[in-house]
């Protein structure tokens, strides 16, 4: 978070998490070459791409793309919801993979396969609704021992819903060895698309 970074934003997703913010992925979008993807980012000129969706993973041609960003010399991320095989994934990405929690209305479709796949270089991200969501993920941070798992574990508050403050302080009071989170984009830019 905080660097400059091109997203590219790849229609479908197979989940309906109950806070989407990015519903308008679901659906619609535009054909591209993968060469003119690649141009696209280049004429950034930024070092960081992330590759996310909807869910990214449902492409079959995702896979191509995150090996060509990485060939080009990005620093390359996904991010996926974890209810697909991260295993294809070229291993220079890095992961930021979702574990959904109870109030997303998805957490049946966690698949927990990823978790032993997951390197040192990943991300493990929790989006919470609530206190119930807070304490769910609490326990997968013990149970998959994911602090030590991946480089950092991302706690988010769903926007609008999660009082940002309120999850710092529980956060802070049971001294948990996780990243804060917020959607800078939606501070800054107040959620516009292209953002």
């Amino acid at each position: 978070m905080g660097r400059p970074t091109v997203f590219v934003r790849l229609t479908g997703c197979p989940q309906r998490c109950v806070w989407c913010d990015t519903e308008y992925a679901f659906q619609g979008g535009e054909r591209y070459e993968l060469t003119d993807i690649l141009a696209q980012v280049a004429s950034y000129g930024a070092q960081y791409v992330t590759v996310t969706g909807g869910e990214p993973l449902a492409q079959p041609e995702c896979i191509d793309l995150l090996a060509a960003l990485a060939d080009t010399g990005y620093r390359v991320s996904l991010e996926t919801g974890g209810a697909m095989d991260i295993a294809p994934v070229d291993p220079r990405v890095s992961i930021v993979m979702d574990l959904k929690a109870p109030g997303s209305g998805e957490m049946h479709n966690n698949r927990l396969e990823n978790i032993p796949l997951l390197a040192a270089k990943d991300q493990v991200k929790f989006v919470l609704a609530d206190r119930k969501d807070y304490d769910w993920a609490r326990m997968q941070l013990d149970q998959h021992n994911l602090t030590r798992r991946v480089d950092d574990v991302l706690f988010s508050p769903v926007f609008g819903q999660l009082e940002p403050t309120q999850l710092a302080g529980w956060i802070l009071e049971d001294r948990l060895p996780v990243r804060f989170q917020m959607q800078l984009h939606k501070l800054l830019w107040q959620d516009a698309r292209g953002r």
